[in-house]
């Protein structure tokens, strides 16, 4: 009854985890370009009563032993880095990845971040920045006169300014991962940092082989589906519960064996 009670707090204490997951799924619901999480569990290790393949007095091999696990533990979590859905806003500096890649951002620190928010903006010297003024990395500038940017699919940037031709004024690049679920995510702010997990960038353009292509005037609207989010949160509260009824079934029945008279 004791193990029982220190297993089901384990279980109490993970569903807590699943739920606080839950919730920053859900609080993200609208982030652009946010990429839900999904927690992992494994099994704690388990006390053996009895082994499998114990011999016996009379030379029988007992096929199947007794072992009690001691509960749960979160592993991982996890992000999943399908696609979301796409909303057109008409706004020629909204670009959206169709298919792999990451935008880069270069940071204060000289650092590279990387993100799937394509909501990029143009600073006083006409150079296009991230919401918080990071710098596209490689960095592309407009002129100040333009009157129509265009960017491709291949990620050419194009401005027209008036009485003239449209003239090249950059090329956005793209960086992949053979692990994205390894990127830190830990800064915020829609920016993802490599580790040794995620492995190192591999840099192109798009279009290319394993390269999405650029979207002008759409932006990617976070993975979340609410109603899947709703009912593993319906799950989770629910296990916490039976985990806790473990606990007052287990209290209980300490209670009873304490009243026992000789």
């Amino acid at each position: 009854m004791i193990r029982a009670l220190f297993t089901a707090a384990t279980g109490m204490i993970g569903q807590q985890l699943n739920v606080d997951t839950i919730a920053n799924n859900l609080a993200n619901v609208n982030t652009t370009g946010f990429k839900k999480s999904h927690v992992h569990f494994q099994d704690l290790i388990y006390e053996t009563l009895k082994p499998a393949g114990t011999e016996t007095t009379n030379g029988q091999i007992i096929p199947q032993g007794i072992q009690v696990g001691h509960g749960v533990r979160p592993s991982s979590i996890a992000k999943i880095y399908t696609t979301g859905s796409f909303v057109q806003t008409g706004n020629s500096l909204d670009i959206a990845i169709e298919g792999d890649g990451f935008f880069q951002v270069l940071l204060p620190d000289g650092t590279r971040a990387y993100t799937r928010d394509g909501s990029f903006q143009i600073d006083a010297n006409g150079t296009l920045v991230t919401a918080d003024g990071y710098y596209l990395d490689p960095q592309i500038t407009i002129p100040t006169d333009y009157q129509q940017i265009d960017i491709g699919s291949d990620g050419v940037v194009s401005a027209t300014v008036s009485g003239q031709d449209p003239q090249n004024v950059g090329q956005i690049q793209l960086a992949r991962f053979v692990n994205n679920a390894g990127l830190d995510a830990s800064r915020g702010r829609n920016l993802l940092l490599e580790t040794v997990a995620s492995g190192t960038a591999t840099e192109g353009v798009p279009s290319d082989p394993g390269f999405g292509t650029i979207e002008q005037g759409f932006l990617e609207n976070s993975n979340v589906q609410v109603v899947e989010e709703i009912l593993n949160l319906i799950i989770a509260q629910r296990a916490y519960e039976a985990n806790s009824k473990v606990i007052t079934s287990s209290d209980e029945m300490l209670q009873t064996a304490n009243q026992l008279k000789r």
